[in-house]
């Protein structure tokens, strides 16, 4: 900051050499001693040390001994030779009365004086006898001493002996620029400016170089700008570079002081800092000027400069940092920079004022750190007399909606009386309805709609809930229920004006189709169709099931017509409309249509699941027109070409019938063996068995069929009476949903026989009865005995839900096998997709992830797939790319997530996409994604968190280190909950503050 000259006065060695009376002056050793002092003289301390030596080594005059040992300590002081100092006290012990004694103590804290060394001067000037001195002798030793306690900083004893001086015609002036500089460093600028001026009086201009920075810094510190000003700007020429940049701090920060922000800047600029660094004040007082001037973006590049600010300089700083950032339109970096002020206590005003702004900006833009409404919440809570009360009330109310934080906001809405505002709680009631219901969370969605339509202050809300309330009952199999909302919806006068209006009449008659009212499905279904339907693959599905309604119905006609709308369509499910078309043939007597339709249906759809259906089908059909051959034909193709069918025991039992009526009982008979063989315990093994008795019977071979039915484990022909009757008592129960006595029964019937002609059904109805109860692991030895048979009826329904037991215990180990043989032995292409999409998730979560990928892209290929399902097949797909390093897959796959995600989802795709532009340097548009996940998603706090680290990355790639500290320290404080997150963060804010300390003195390193 400044030079001080030190003004040294050189003390001259006055050696008196005794020369008394006694005869050895006037002998050789005197010309020797003479000698050894004219070396020592000459500064030749080495070569008159040895003679010295000489000298006292052969002369028996005490005298002359102690002055020699005086000179050889003072040459070995000089020549810093160790021990040096012992010689001297020895001889001040050996010589006690020698006159040289004081000498030499004044001599050695001399040499040392004069050569910079103060605190050995001390340490002998400690040893003077100050009475034995002369004036001149004591003028000198008080100012040495007193500046070699200057110098060792002790300045309490270095006052004391320069101001016995401060009056000396010699030392005077000197002893006052000390004095007066201690009084500086001691902030006694009053004393000091009185003594420097003094100094400048008596010195005749002797100090005027050196008083100048300290006067021009004295008055600025009392106070006195345009004095320091004025002294300043004279010297600033002539300053050395340091001087002047010290001096140009004085005169920018005088000019600061004085509200002349224009004349500041230059100088401010001017200042380059304490050994190269600012500290926060230097960076406040530059930013600052050019906030007054207008400036902000010069302003924000200076303000945002100020890390780890915690005093009133840095509130101060942060606040204007925000009010330059509005004036900017940069939101995020003022709502940051409004939190940091608010959270300050050095002043009120600003405290108060930052803590509004910022729960404004946070309705406006969002906020990642602290839900929109607890923001607003908790500043009327610690201002409840601002003015701007009902402003806040207002935006609260709209916060709970527009920060799609509605569980958070539900919590508080129910746990703080002072915002008992219904039509908000009805709002965010329904909107976290919504969100948990798009999120798969269907009971708890069920109960948030039931909260919303208990206030009913809003009408379009109440409609809308009674709709998704009505959807939740649909989603629980509550169909009775689901109708009773659905048809309240449609009856609201506002129902036509809402969103869900337009899929009413399709949702109300799958309500009454999956509730087998199928008169008043197929109103309904044909009601969507008459609609402006755009998508076609539901008004294909419409058409389908208006289809099947008719057909169950008997309304073979209009099912026709139904299924070719649907085929006209050409969309999915082609093959399914063409043969139930070719079904429904057959019921108004059109055969060879129906012939006609089966037979050609295996070439248009070689893949098909219905072609063993339409086989069998095409069998019974030659079957009832006595064409004995065809009907054998089709159902030998079937046999051969499907042999996984569940349809395969049928079709063999048709044909032994066929043979056994054309006298070829030995074959049927055959064929019936194989079918109880191949089959055991399946209601067809069953029926061949009761067939074959009666051809046994018809040709006479009793015994035989004795002999045969006696190998099957699965039936004893004396209990199989008692079987029947125990099976169907607990079968009666079931059917009348008597569901506990029929678990009872079921359960005995079991027991009694392990291997029963109906085991098969019993341990499937066991399943389902066990499954409905949530009595998971009860089902499955249930299911395993079903799918552990050959293929029946009930095959593919155990596998899918044995799938899901596992799959709800989050077994994937074992529910991986369960969805392979659903996938490949599915009848229905929902269990398909059942199976694939379960398969992608099974996969993803046993690590597996290139199966998953797999998986993924077969669900996706499906085009009956709804958002829900190609939301996870999509972020399936961007997980398992982020883990294996093909982040080029990733981005493709979360850029698909967000078009169509809702929820958690939304927010990871969101997040992802900040993340691949930060990995593009396009930081502001990061930022962009980054606020955009803090005000549509703040609900999911661990993305919210990530973003913010992102968010920090690219503040700081942007030059702005203020934001990315800031950001840091916040997510560090606010997001515990997610440790590697915190980590990361408290990993880059180290790398930003050790970047940073190189040039603010005020940040510490990380």
């Amino acid at each position: 900051m400044h030079k001080i000259k030190y003004v040294l006065v050189a003390l001259f060695l006055y050696t008196s050499i005794a020369v008394g009376q006694q005869s050895a002056i006037y002998t050789n050793d005197l010309a020797q001693f003479n000698k050894a002092l004219s070396l020592y003289n000459s500064k030749q301390y080495l070569a008159s040390q040895t003679l010295f030596e000489e000298v006292k080594a052969k002369t028996d005059d005490t005298t002359v001994k102690g002055d020699c040992a005086y000179y050889i300590a003072n040459a070995a002081v000089r020549l810093n030779q160790q021990g040096a100092d012992n010689l001297m006290l020895a001889f001040v012990t050996e010589y006690p009365t020698s006159t040289k004694r004081n000498s030499a103590f004044l001599d050695v804290a001399q040499y040392y004086f004069e050569n910079g060394k103060f605190a050995y001067a001390r340490k002998w000037y400690d040893r003077v006898d100050e009475a034995t001195l002369t004036e001149g002798e004591k003028e000198t030793f008080y100012f040495n001493n007193g500046y070699a306690y200057f110098k060792s900083k002790r300045f309490d004893e270095a006052k004391k002996y320069l101001n016995r001086v401060r009056d000396s015609q010699k030392y005077g002036a000197q002893a006052k620029y000390y004095i007066g500089f201690m009084a500086y460093e001691g902030d006694d600028y009053e004393q000091a400016n009185e003594l420097f001026d003094e100094v400048e009086a008596e010195s005749g201009g002797a100090y005027n170089e050196d008083l100048a920075y300290f006067k021009a810094d004295l008055n600025f510190k009392l106070g006195k700008f345009d004095q320091a000003i004025s002294e300043g700007k004279s010297q600033l020429a002539n300053a050395n570079p340091k001087e002047k940049s010290e001096l140009n701090k004085i005169i920018g920060e005088s000019y600061f002081n004085q509200n002349k922000y224009s004349e500041a800047l230059p100088y401010l600029k001017e200042y380059k800092g304490k050994r190269g660094k600012w500290n926060n004040t230097d960076y406040y007082q530059l930013g600052y000027a050019y906030y007054k001037q207008g400036d902000y973006a010069s302003a924000v590049n200076e303000f945002n400069k100020i890390i780890d600010g915690n005093n009133g300089v840095a509130q101060n700083a942060y606040y204007h940092l925000a009010q330059s950032y509005i004036k900017l339109d940069k939101k995020q970096e003022a709502l940051n920079a409004f939190k940091n002020a608010s959270e300050m206590d050095y002043n009120e005003t600003i405290k108060e004022d930052s803590g509004l702004n910022y729960a404004k900006l946070s309705y406006e833009i969002g906020n990642a750190y602290k839900p929109t409404p607890t923001v607003i919440a908790d500043y009327m809570e610690a201002y409840p007399k601002s003015p701007a009360k009902s402003e806040l009330e207002s935006l609260l109310i709209d916060s709970y909606i527009t920060s799609k934080n509605y569980k958070e906001a539900m919590q508080l809405l129910e746990s703080n009386n002072s915002f008992d505002n219904k039509t908000a709680y009805q709002k965010v009631a329904f909107l976290y309805g919504l969100d948990l219901y798009n999120e798969g969370k269907f009971p708890e969605a069920s109960a948030a709609f039931t909260k919303s339509l208990k206030e009913p202050q809003d009408p379009l809300y109440v409609t809308r809930a009674t709709y998704w309330k009505a959807e939740s009952d649909y989603i629980a199999n509550d169909f009775k229920e689901a109708i009773i909302g659905y048809k309240q919806f449609l009856g609201s006068s506002n129902a036509a004006s809402t969103p869900e209006y337009g899929d009413i009449n399709y949702n109300l008659a799958y309500a009454y189709f999956s509730d087998k009212n199928y008169e008043q499905a197929a109103i309904y279904f044909e009601n969507y169709t008459k609609g402006n339907v755009q998508d076609r693959t539901r008004l294909n599905d419409a058409f389908l099931r208006l289809g099947d309604s008719r057909f169950i119905s008997s309304k073979y006609w209009p099912a026709l017509e139904a299924y070719n709308s649907a085929i006209a369509l050409n969309e999915t499910d082609q093959d399914y409309a063409t043969f139930q078309k070719s079904m429904s043939y057959g019921f108004i007597k059109k055969n060879s249509d129906k012939i006609a339709g089966l037979k050609s249906f295996a070439t248009k759809f070689p893949r098909s699941t219905y072609r063993d259906d339409a086989l069998y089908e095409l069998g019974n059909m030659y079957v009832s027109q006595n064409n004995n051959d065809q009907a054998i034909a089709a159902y030998d193709k079937l046999v051969r070409d499907l042999p996984g069918s569940s349809y395969v025991s049928k079709a063999l039992l048709k044909k032994a019938l066929i043979l056994d009526n054309n006298n070829n009982s030995d074959e049927a008979l055959r064929i019936l063996r194989g079918v109880a063989a191949d089959y055991p315990g399946t209601p067809e093994a069953l029926q061949a068995v009761t067939t074959a008795k009666l051809i046994y019977i018809d040709l006479g071979r009793v015994d035989e069929y004795g002999q045969w039915v006696s190998t099957l484990d699965f039936i004893d022909v004396e209990d199989a009476e008692l079987d029947d009757a125990a099976y169907a008592s607990a079968e009666k129960q079931y059917v009348e949903n008597n569901i506990n006595q029929a678990s009872r029964l079921f359960e005995e019937y079991l027991a009694n026989y392990p291997n029963g002609q109906h085991a098969l059904q019993a341990h499937f109805y066991v399943g389902q009865i066990a499954f409905a109860k949530a009595e998971y692991q009860q089902t499955i030895p249930h299911y395993k005995f079903v799918i552990g048979k050959e293929r029946s009826e009930f095959t593919e329904q155990a596998l899918a839900r044995l799938a899901q037991v596992y799959l709800t215990a989050e077994n994937y180990v074992e529910a991986i096998p369960v969805l392979q043989r659903l996938e490949t032995e599915a009848d229905f292409p929902q269990n398909i997709i059942f199976a694939q999409s379960n398969l992608m998730k099974s996969y993803y979560e046993g690590d597996d992830y290139n199966q998953a990928v797999i998986y993924a892209t077969k669900v996706l290929a499906n085009s009956k797939i709804d958002n829900t399902v190609k939301s996870d097949a999509q972020i399936i797909i961007a997980r398992s790319s982020i883990i294996t390093g093909d982040e080029v897959r990733a981005k493709t796959a979360y850029a698909e997530v967000q078009k169509i995600a809702t929820g958690s989802l939304a927010a990871e795709a969101l997040y992802y996409d900040a993340y691949f532009k930060n990995k593009a340097t396009s930081y502001e548009a990061s930022n962009v994604a980054v606020q955009k996940l803090a005000k549509d998603y703040s609900g999911y706090k661990e993305y919210g968190a990530k973003g913010l680290v992102l968010m920090a990355k690219n503040f700081y790639a942007l030059g702005d280190a203020y934001q990315a500290t800031y950001i840091l320290e916040s997510v560090i404080t606010n997001f515990a909950d997610y440790p590697e997150t915190v980590e990361e963060a408290q990993t880059q804010l180290a790398i930003i503050k050790e970047a940073e300390a190189k040039t603010n003195a005020s940040v510490e390193k990380g």
